[in-house]
């Protein structure tokens, strides 16, 4: 599609642009029993993918195409053959984020899949509010879709299938015709709360230190358990690891929901930090206190940023991203650099405004999501630096973005 623009006027290119469309992707997930026979099939795949893991780092390969030559004719040919390629797509994922994790940590220890599961795109059909999925040829097993999956799949594309001992999970998408935004709002994320400004109006507050509390009560019951038993520990830890996602992951949807709500209603594009390398600021060894580097290490940026891209795309609201350098630090009034006033608050020298810091970042980032409109300036607002002494001011162009900086070689000399 986009080798087709460049003979386009401007104004084609945007109407083009407008009608795109984009791919929104859910999942639906609810509680089910697994049968003995389905127990089995759970067991062989995930078998088959610890096999396909294992053929992997052996050949050092993490490639789809690459990791089916060498695996294919290992696995079992009593399953069907597309769950082989299902286990085969599995297993490349893992083999992936393994390879990722191994070039920051080179101790990593090897992957495996620990847990009961079944992942397949093939072979499966809903009818009669019944799930079906094959076993072995034209034998099939059965599983009973609740009122709530089914009103949600209906009229929709299911893609995937997710099964586990207890539960089941439906993927399902639909294509959406993406809102050309009439502005931007920025949303800056914070371990307490989340802040939304748009251009020129009034800035929303979302409150989630409740979310804060729980995460750190969970903590220091964990901290309590003292029994030097690592199935235990790993058995307790997971059932207080999923009572505190319980009680977190609604927090963070409704405030997501709201957000997206309010972008859909407003016609606006959302804008967001590109936020990369947070958990190493965070280490041990930097010089902070291990309860300070507990709490910032709770945060859930990514999932909270996860839900708004997800359902922004199934409303067909545009999400875009900028960087995520000196958001908070420059005045969103004048552009200056501020000075640290007291808590969270902010001192322009420039142009002596006393701003909140919050408040202030998303600001800044609802500005940096003006590149992205089609209508948008030719050039970003003119930035201005503290300048050394006796420096002289000149005006620099980069990459569209008019801005300033003071060359210290053609300063006058010091007296």
């Amino acid at each position: 599609m986009f080798a087709t623009l460049y003979g386009l006027s401007w104004e084609e290119r945007t109407l083009v642009y407008v009608v795109s469309l984009v791919l929104a992707v859910k999942s639906v997930r609810q509680r089910q029993r697994a049968s003995a026979d389905l127990l089995r099939l759970l067991g062989e795949f995930k078998r088959m993918v610890n096999v396909c893991i294992a053929v992997g780092i052996e050949e050092n390969v993490s490639s789809l195409k690459t990791l089916s030559s060498k695996s294919y004719r290992r696995l079992s040919h009593d399953i069907l053959s597309y769950y082989r390629l299902c286990a085969i797509s599995t297993a490349t994922g893992i083999l992936r984020n393994h390879r990722k994790a191994k070039k920051k940590n080179p101790w990593t220890k090897v992957p495996y899949a620990g847990k009961l599961m079944l992942t397949t795109c093939y072979g499966f059909k809903i009818q009669n509010g019944l799930l079906r999925l094959p076993i072995k040829p034209r034998q099939y097993v059965y599983v009973k879709l609740n009122n709530h999956t089914l009103n949600v799949l209906s009229g929709l594309n299911v893609r995937s299938v997710t099964l586990t001992p207890d539960s089941l999970s439906i993927s399902y998408s639909k294509e959406m015709v993406e809102i050309e935004p009439e502005g931007y709002m920025g949303v800056d994320r914070n371990l307490d709360n989340v802040t939304v400004a748009q251009r020129g109006q009034t800035v929303r507050r979302f409150d989630l230190s409740k979310a804060t509390r729980i995460k750190s009560t969970y903590r220091f019951v964990r901290s309590r358990f003292k029994r030097n038993d690592t199935r235990i520990r790993t058995r307790v830890f997971s059932k207080y690891g999923e009572k505190q996602r319980n009680r977190v992951q609604p927090l963070l949807h409704n405030v997501s929901k709201r957000i997206v709500d309010e972008a859909k209603t407003s016609r606006y594009g959302i804008v967001m930090e590109r936020l990369t390398g947070m958990r190493r600021l965070y280490r041990r060894g930097n010089g902070q206190s291990r309860n300070y580097r507990a709490r910032m290490n709770s945060w859930s940026y990514g999932e909270l940023q996860r839900q708004i891209e997800y359902k922004a795309r199934w409303e067909g609201v545009r999400v875009v991203y900028v960087p995520a350098r000196n958001t908070s630090k420059r005045c969103s009034i004048c552009g200056y650099k501020t000075l640290e006033s007291t808590q969270r608050q902010l001192w322009c020298p420039h142009c002596g405004t006393i701003l909140d810091r919050d408040e202030n970042a998303a600001r800044n980032i609802a500005a940096g999501g003006l590149r992205f409109s089609p209508n948008g300036p030719p050039g970003e607002a003119m930035v201005e630096e503290r300048e050394p002494e006796n420096a002289t001011l000149i005006l620099k162009v980069d990459g569209g973005k008019l801005g300033q900086s003071f060359n210290e070689d053609l300063a006058e000399p010091k007296a």
